[in-house]
């Protein structure tokens, strides 16, 4: 099938364009417009089959293929969608490798423990498969850095699983902040509550029969087999993720990165405590971010601020004019006294999403990358990483975001990045 971008196509671009949207070359295209996209899922525990419910419900989505290293939960997974479209004839697989080897898969979305996503998502690109991939993008900073170059040399499609980008509170939050309304914003706060769980130890034995433990591992140092920190309990334990602080980050931070992406970010200092018990997360994280123009400051207790006792997790922008506090679906205004919810002046200029897998489809299908596409969301990303590395350290960090490393500082630039096992370096980093 011949593509070519028509008169119609082009004025459509054009618009995108303006609106900062990025689009790719009408070539990479696999499947007609009028096509449904061939969808596979690696990973599927929680929200691996979330993926698969949100898409096996999408009219223009059709499930081809379902893995994870666990072949009871992809047999499980199977199941579930049967009772979906009873005549799927999606196959199941352990190896995502063999997944990748198929011609007849146009895009992959990924839920995997966090150590695989960047992996994953780089050899799907070179495959020529485009990517749905969960929070958070990847385990280290630099692993980031691979993922979006790859994705630029092979002109593929990404967008990070952030499912509340595409909620319209957030879509009207940015609205008011960048009306003005406020006044300048120099400080914005976000939270989320709750310690990781108690895990009092290790129960060290052989892999189950269905399990490939050794793959499961992959990337990450080789260790002995343990439940305890299998499946879900896995990003409570720094070899594999960051514990709260991680799985929430891209939840709240997204808000802020949407509506005044913050700049040159000077320094980070992270004060916590570890987690009790074997897990080696923060039980609690403080962290100070301080950019060109903005601080945003982490805390895992709301702040002392009107309307944060009630959130367990939010943002609070302080303008000179007035404040707004935000969570997923609330918000409220504070200015000259009076406690609003919205500014109905100000109007609606950002285009509504159609749902965050529905923008998925649309990318895949026009060659347009989707709201949360990997250029934002390496940026978006990219302080949590560095967080981290302060709370390891136990001391400030100053960092230069022209190079991207830190300043006089061998030790934390070590931290960027974690040599992969060598068995499953796949992609020869």
């Amino acid at each position: 099938m011949k593509h070519q971008l028509n008169r119609r196509d082009f004025l459509r671009y054009s618009v995108l364009t303006a609106l900062g949207i990025q689009f790719l070359p009408y070539t990479g295209l696999r499947a007609a417009p009028s096509d449904r996209v061939r969808i596979a899922h690696i990973g599927l525990g929680g929200m691996g089959l979330s993926h698969m419910n949100w898409f096996a419900n999408l009219p223009e989505a059709e499930i081809v293929a379902l893995c994870d290293v666990d072949i009871n939960r992809a047999n499980e997974a199977l199941i579930a969608l049967k009772k979906i479209h009873p005549d799927t004839k999606a196959e199941v697989f352990q190896d995502f490798r063999k997944i990748l080897d198929r011609q007849d898969i146009d895009a992959v979305t990924i839920a995997t423990p966090d150590h695989w996503h960047a992996q994953i998502a780089i050899l799907a690109f070179q495959s020529g498969k485009d990517v749905y991939g969960e929070k958070p993008l990847s385990y280290s900073m630099r692993e980031g850095q691979l993922m979006l170059k790859s994705q630029q040399e092979t002109g593929r499609i990404f967008q990070l699983g952030t499912q509340i980008h595409a909620g319209d509170n957030y879509h009207r939050v940015v609205e008011l902040i960048q009306s003005g309304e406020l006044g300048k914003i120099k400080t914005v706060r976000l939270w989320r509550t709750g310690e990781p769980p108690l895990i009092p130890s290790l129960t060290y034995q052989a892999p189950p029969a269905n399990l490939d433990w050794d793959m499961w591992l992959g990337p990450a140092p080789m260790s002995d087999y343990a439940p305890e920190k299998c499946h879900f309990n896995y990003r409570y334990f720094m070899e594999y993720s960051g514990g709260v602080f991680q799985d929430f980050w891209s939840h709240i931070a997204d808000v802020v990165w949407m509506s005044m992406p913050p700049k040159g970010l000077k320094s980070i200092l992270a004060n916590g405590e570890k987690s009790e018990g074997v897990g080696d997360t923060p039980k609690w994280l403080d962290v100070d971010f301080k950019f060109k123009k903005l601080d945003i400051h982490w805390t895992s207790i709301p702040p002392d601020v009107p309307g944060a006792q009630e959130r367990g997790i939010g943002a609070y922008f302080e303008g000179s004019k007035g404040t707004l506090i935000c969570d997923y679906g609330s918000r409220e205004i504070r200015i000259n006294g009076q406690v609003l919810k919205d500014i109905p002046e100000i109007p609606k200029t950002i285009p509504r999403s159609p749902g965050h897998q529905q923008n998925f489809l649309d990318a895949v299908k026009s060659r347009t990358q989707p709201e949360s596409y990997l250029h934002y969301a390496r940026e978006m990303t990219l302080p949590m990483h560095l967080a981290l590395i302060s709370f390891k350290l136990k001391k400030q960090l100053k960092w230069n975001p022209k190079t991207e490393t830190f300043k006089n500082d061998p030790e934390a630039d070590s931290l960027l990045w974690r040599p992969y096992r060598e068995k499953w370096n796949l992609i020869g980093a």
